[in-house]
């Protein structure tokens, strides 16, 4: 009730399919499973009411995800046609050089339209007058006339991609000095962008939380500068970046060097942690789990894919690795390269469409529960559901001490590349990876330890000295004397006009959306509790070195956040 779907239509009057059409009747219609008969996808989202009423909320054709937010592409739209200059105006989700994806704006220009109206500057200096910065397009590209299809609708397919004018923010003026040359070159990588000049915006050329993270990374690596994340956000343009980078300290870390492999293989502190907490508590370990699932429709090379995942499997060692006892320490153990993966088959395609679909939930639940064993593993696991002889369920379950979410992507990029290039009989297309986990592992204990370990120590114990050890809230039961980790989700849906205003007293704070909801989760917790101060657990991820991103592996920390209320 009250929560946003697509909408399905089923009944008598629903038709057969598509005349010779049967790839697109696959797509659009599906067996019913409440009642005999298909049913058809309507393409259309909408939401039921108290009342029982169907409330229409439009397509979901235009109504995309980008970093988590999700953007109606048609809301976009109709600020854009309100622009003055502007004729016509159609907005499109792309993919960029980064493997995500950047909303692109197509706009067509009245009749005697001064040309200063159209500059992305200044539409972007409109634009940000009524939308929130994410729904702000990255690049505009000004068109004679939209693409129209034989029948006379927009073709959204045969809209240009947009070149370096679309994606030029402000005046270009070449770098200036060695920082500003590199922050350049590095920008452009990520980016995806043929030039950066030194006015140029990191956020409005496409650029975000994840991508900065990356920022930092490769500057460590190339300038050996260690510039905080912070810097990024404060100052996010070139020329300004660069004095940043020209003051920041540098950093002695060094790269990352392959071990040699005949020698003890340490654990990083990450996986130290996990594995603590499996030793402690093994039941409660499947709280660490990493299921995903991929349906796959049409032809299924199942030979293809199965190659696909051995390759995978051989081409990174953590997938391979377990966890065993030497004298007392947990040492990595990394089984040979051709151990392969395991991938276990289920033919349900005799089922009924509802049985096939609880079928189909009971066994991802019983994947996603099925608990790992650290010393004897494999630590990865797969479940190949045939559903029919076009439609396949793929579930595949990891551990999080050898993966994590960026990991997930990773796989599924790189299984699907293996899968392309072996079902056409062509050989492995992928790189070699330099270093592995094992190295990372190996060059993290070699870092943290002396006095930059002790720094971290000094750092913790004195941000949690006399912090409150539990959180007293007003349950209505009594808390378990063990915990049984039986948690569940719970989804909410802030409106719109909440969203803005949480963005915009954001911005004028100088704090992300995450910090300002931090602050409001906070507060309420303390007035729940009567505490004055509370600790939150908060999971950090993502890779810190360039050497690491292309890497499955667990990159994965939890940061105590104290936060204390304010007397004002």
């Amino acid at each position: 009730m009250g929560v946003a779907g697509e909408l399905y239509i089923g009944g008598v009057a629903v038709g057969r399919g598509y005349l010779n059409r049967p790839e697109l009747t696959a797509e659009r219609f599906m067996d019913n499973p409440f009642a005999p008969g298909r049913l058809y996808r309507t393409g259309d989202l909408a939401r039921w009411l108290p009342d029982g009423a169907i409330e229409y909320l439009g397509r979901n054709d235009f109504q995309v995800k980008i970093r988590g937010l999700r953007i109606e592409l048609g809301e976009i739209e109709a600020q854009l046609q309100d622009c003055a200059g502007v004729r016509e105006a159609v907005v499109v989700a792309r993919s960029d050089a980064a493997g995500g994806q950047r909303l692109v704006a197509y706009l067509t220009a009245q009749a005697e339209a001064a040309a200063g109206l159209l500059e992305p500057a200044t539409l972007r200096q409109a634009l940000a007058r009524r939308l929130a910065d994410y729904m702000i397009p990255s690049a505009f590209v000004l068109l004679e006339a939209l693409p129209l299809s034989a029948n006379g609708k927009l073709d959204r397919k045969a809209l240009p991609a947009p070149d370096e004018a679309a994606l030029a923010a402000r005046p270009y003026e070449e770098p200036q000095g060695e920082a500003e040359q590199v922050l350049a070159q590095v920008w452009q990588e990520l980016l995806g962008v043929e030039r950066v000049g030194r006015h140029d915006h990191f956020f409005e050329l496409g650029g975000h939380s994840l991508l900065a993270v990356q920022v930092v990374s490769r500057l460590r690596q190339v300038l050996q500068v260690e510039l905080a994340l912070r810097e990024l956000f404060e100052q996010p343009l070139l020329k300004d970046l660069a004095l940043r980078v020209g003051a920041g300290r540098d950093t002695q870390l060094g790269a990352i060097e392959p071990i040699d492999r005949s020698q003890p293989v340490p654990l990083s502190w990450a996986q130290q942690r996990l594995w603590f907490l499996d030793q402690l508590d093994h039941a409660a370990s499947v709280a660490y789990h990493l299921p995903a699932g991929l349906r796959l429709q049409g032809e299924l090379d199942k030979k293809a894919l199965a190659a696909a995942l051995d390759r995978v499997v051989a081409r990174h060692e953590s997938l391979r690795t377990t966890f065993v006892l030497a004298d007392g320490q947990p040492l990595q153990h990394i089984a040979p390269a051709d151990c392969g993966f395991t991938l276990v088959q289920q033919d349900l395609s005799e089922l009924s469409g509802h049985e096939r679909a609880f079928a189909v939930e009971r066994m991802a639940l019983e994947e996603s529960r099925a608990l790992f064993d650290l010393a004897q593993g494999p630590l990865i696991r797969g479940r190949l559901l045939v559903l029919g002889e076009q439609e396949h369920v793929l579930l595949i379950t990891q551990h999080h001490i050898i993966s994590d979410a960026w990991s997930i992507a990773t796989l599924i990029r790189e299984v699907s590349t293996l899968y392309r290039a072996f079902s056409q009989g062509e050989s492995d297309p992928l790189p070699p990876l330099a270093v592995h986990y094992a190295d990372y592992a190996a060059w993290q204990r070699a870092w943290l330890q002396g006095a930059e370990l002790q720094r971290q120590l000094d750092f913790w114990q004195a941000h949690l000295e006399g912090a409150p050890t539990l959180l007293e809230l007003p349950t209505d039961r009594a808390r378990p004397a063990v915990q049984s980790y039986a948690g569940g989700n719970e989804s909410l849906t802030l409106p719109e006009s909440l969203v803005s205003a949480l963005r915009a007293l954001g911005k004028q704070q100088g704090t992300t959306l995450f910090m300002t909801l931090l602050a409001g989760w906070s507060l309420l917790l303390s007035r729940l509790s009567g505490q004055d101060e509370v600790v939150i657990g908060t999971p950090v991820a993502n890779r810190q070195r360039s050497e690491v991103e292309g890497m499955i592996g667990f990159f994965v920390n939890t940061l105590a956040l104290r936060v204390c209320r304010s007397s004002r």
